[in-house]
């Protein structure tokens, strides 16, 4: 298993790399938020060798709206990963399934290089709960706070957060870093 974490604006721009494969910066959030640390965060990244991907945390309505934002706003680069985070917001409410899936349709439409693989990042209680299409682009990366690289699920998933403490550290379903970076890149 390959070990990564994913970053916000919570977390510094000069996040300890040592052992990590890949890192997630969150990006965007709804049609208005940019993570002010991202441009940093990405960079401190790809110095340290990471394969890169980037997030938007999905609000409902104005779905189209938000994945241009999303694609505009994101500071990714040929053969980064893209990804939609789909989960309760800040206000009580979420995306339905139907525009979960548009979504990552529409990232996919939009995105500006044909090597971005946009995946769907939930937790296991939104997978089994509320997902009801089974749809996650080109992979699915799934929270769920266990042993890492056991996730209670029986979908195929490419990366697990396992934990939230003291960050958000995941693992991936890849042999080699090689490999990961290989299959972000076809």
């Amino acid at each position: 298993m390959l070990r990564g974490i994913d970053v916000s604006s919570h977390q510094s721009s000069s996040f300890d790399t040592e052992g990590l494969s890949f890192v997630f910066v969150k990006a965007t959030e709804g049609r208005s938020y940019i993570n002010p640390r991202q441009s940093a965060q990405a960079s401190h990244a790809r110095k340290a060798g990471c394969v890169l991907g980037f997030y938007h945390f999905l609000w409902p309505g104005n779905i189209a709206a938000q994945a241009r934002y999303f694609v505009d706003k994101c500071a990714s680069k040929e053969g980064d990963l893209l990804a939609v985070d789909w989960e309760t917001t800040s206000s009580g409410t979420r995306a339905s399934n139907a525009e979960k899936d548009r979504f990552i349709r529409e990232v996919k439409a939009l995105r500006p290089r044909p090597t971005h693989r946009v995946l769907l990042y939930c937790n296991r209680h939104f997978w089994l709960n509320h997902d009801t299409t089974s749809y996650a682009g080109d992979g699915l990366w799934i929270a769920d706070y266990v042993t890492a690289g056991k996730p209670r699920i029986k979908a195929k998933w490419r990366f697990h957060q396992y934990t939230d403490s003291p960050l958000d550290k995941d693992v991936a379903a890849f042999g080699s870093k090689a490999a990961l970076r290989e299959w972000a890149t076809s």
